[in-house]
């Protein structure tokens, strides 16, 4: 069988060096091209990767050998790129956030009415194996019913001088990526209704900045609401230097706890750390069971995780998260940033813009 062709649309976001460094090593697909509207970034990026740059756009949509595109601009240009790769007639693999508006991510749901290809978010947390047993126990019924969830998410990239200062310093623009919070926080805003397999109604949250004054923001809490009283405690932060526990979730018949689930966590580590471990009240004798689920040696593991499910759910058909998903997460994070600017709870569906 004929590998898989893999264009690349920009490489502003740097998971997507993660993903061409895996699909190199794939027996299944390979990459075939690349576009930048960062000559030297894309020129650099081709050659670092053996593959043809293309200085124009519209030269690499029309090549009739390239099956998917990787879509990893800066996020406000999205839409633009995932329509234009769409009535090309191709496939997309699209970074998160999926957009920096409603209104943009609806015209990519639009594009995808009219253009109906194969199309999937990229978030890494529904790819990395502890979530999936996460999310398997919940469905099974292991702890029962859902009152609480905690997830913690966190980078230190603000202290970062490299991070505000050189080429990836488009993300703390407000304008191309809105705040920190929304680059960021859209990842366990998505694991929760994944996990969860709902969405709220809900949400009351302070996003602001609090050690630094670089970005829009470096620190966010938002607590959200369900149709059946459950709160979901969604804390991002891009100030952190260290952490361990990522994520609770207590039910009326256990709790779930998992450990070094994002970058500080997982780059500082105790001598003999557990990744997921459970407590079942029918099994009180038995205590905190550990999972036995092995913990990346680091964040970037989990990034890089994304490729080869990319390339299984492209073979498959089926997408990794959907389009409609992607704008549920945009639409959450908005209504965040809304209840944080009026101090207000917002309620969903949030049709709004924040300033």
């Amino acid at each position: 069988m004929a590998k898989l062709r893999i264009g690349i649309l920009s490489f502003a976001h740097g998971h997507v060096n993660a993903y061409a460094h895996q699909i190199k090593t794939f027996e299944d697909a390979e990459l075939a091209a690349c576009w930048d509207d960062d000559t030297g970034r894309g020129e650099q990026n081709a050659a670092n990767f053996g593959i043809p740059y293309h200085a124009h756009i519209e030269d690499i949509l029309a090549r009739k050998d390239i099956d998917c595109f990787i879509i990893a601009s800066e996020t406000n240009r999205h839409a633009d790129l995932c329509c234009a790769a769409l009535e090309a007639g191709k496939n997309v693999l699209l970074q998160k956030p999926m957009a920096t508006t409603l209104e943009d991510s609806d015209r990519i749901l639009v594009a995808l009415e009219k253009h109906p290809q194969w199309f999937s978010l990229a978030f890494q947390m529904r790819c990395d194996p502890q979530n999936i047993r996460m999310r398997e126990l919940i469905s099974e019924g292991a702890i029962g019913r859902i009152g609480l969830v905690r997830r913690r998410h966190c980078i230190p990239v603000l202290f970062n001088k490299g991070f505000i200062e050189g080429a990836s310093k488009w993300h703390i623009s407000k304008e191309a990526n809105r705040g920190m919070f929304f680059d960021d926080a859209i990842h366990p805003i998505d694991w929760m209704i994944w996990t969860l397999s709902r969405k709220p109604v809900s949400v009351f949250a302070e996003i602001d900045n609090v050690l630094t004054n670089v970005a829009p923001d470096d620190t966010g809490i938002a607590v959200f609401r369900f149709e059946d009283g459950l709160m979901a405690e969604i804390v991002n932060s891009s100030v952190t230097w260290a952490g361990e526990n990522t994520t609770e979730i207590y039910g009326d018949k256990g709790v779930i706890i998992q450990n070094h689930g994002d970058s500080p966590s997982c780059g500082i580590k105790p001598p003999h750390p557990i990744g997921v471990k459970l407590y079942q009240s029918d099994k009180n004798e038995a205590g905190w069971q550990d999972l036995n689920l092995p913990i990346p040696v680091g964040h970037g593991e989990r990034i890089a995780g994304v490729a080869r499910p990319f390339i299984d759910a492209l073979k498959a058909g089926g997408p990794m998260c959907t389009a409609a998903e992607g704008r549920v997460s945009v639409e959450l994070c908005l209504g965040a940033y809304q209840s944080a600017q009026t101090g207000q709870r917002v309620r969903f569906p949030f049709e709004g813009n924040p300033v």
